[in-house]
């Protein structure tokens, strides 16, 4: 039984950081405020030749794409010519629904991994004793530095060299080369080309430190104010127990 108990504490101190990274790439994913900043930072309008609103509305299309059961994405858009035309060539929505395919994925992650974490805080809650809250905090204080370790490792690796980084995630990704597009003509790349992608994957990193060392904080703070009524403790016991 004691080794069970170790193998779910060493799961739950490897899945708190994978909730929280997988968290904030859905809200990453599902924030209007994100594809925003994309327009208007690196002037897709200008790029595109279609007006930022189009692109807006064509961006709710794509948050809606992840989200439902649709095999393709398909938006067509109104250009600065007036026209109604498709958004996106046959290759990019076939990369699209690479991106998809992935996201979904993470998304399922995430619910597992938030899910499984709740459950052991709470089991925590409602069956450990002060000793047990005392554990808990200590593995949110090794979750976080193991979570530092990694996004660290990764986050050097970036630094490094981005563009060669990118290629190897999208190397690890998918299993084709669909995602290489043309930034003089497709307009998925123009929209969000790999500037923004580096900006997303910093954001992602620094919440997700930021998160971590919150946690490791307060579970710091716990131990500390609960440490002399855990020595008091210990100590009644030794005494009942020569008694």
């Amino acid at each position: 039984m004691g080794f069970v108990r170790q193998v779910v504490a060493l799961l739950f101190i490897i899945t708190v950081p994978i909730a929280l990274v997988t968290t904030n790439i859905r809200i990453a994913a599902n924030e209007p405020r994100v594809y925003e900043y994309a327009a208007d930072t690196y002037d897709s309008p200008e790029t595109t030749g279609i007006p930022r609103g189009e692109l807006l509305r064509a961006s709710a299309g794509i948050r809606e794409y992840f989200r439902n059961d649709e095999s393709r994405l398909f938006i067509r858009v109104i250009d600065s010519e007036g026209e109604t035309v498709p958004l996106f060539t046959s290759r990019e929505t076939q990369h699209m629904h690479d991106v998809k395919s992935v996201l979904q994925m993470t998304f399922r992650v995430q619910e597992v991994a938030v899910v499984f974490v709740l459950a052991y805080v709470v089991a925590i809650f409602i069956w450990a004793r002060e000793s047990g809250l005392r554990t808990l905090a200590t593995q949110l204080i090794i979750a976080g530095g193991v979570g530092l370790v990694a996004i660290g490792a990764i986050g050097a690796f970036a630094a490094i060299g981005f563009d060669q980084f990118w290629e190897r995630f999208h190397g690890v990704l998918f299993s084709n080369d669909l995602w290489q597009l043309d930034p003089e003509r497709d307009h998925l790349i123009q929209m969000f080309p790999e500037e923004f992608w580096r900006d997303v994957t910093i954001w992602i990193g620094i919440g997700t430190v930021a998160e971590l060392a919150v946690l490791a904080f307060f579970s710091a703070i716990y131990l500390g104010v609960t440490r002399h009524e855990r020595v008091v403790y210990d100590a009644t016991l030794a005494d009942g127990a020569r008694a």
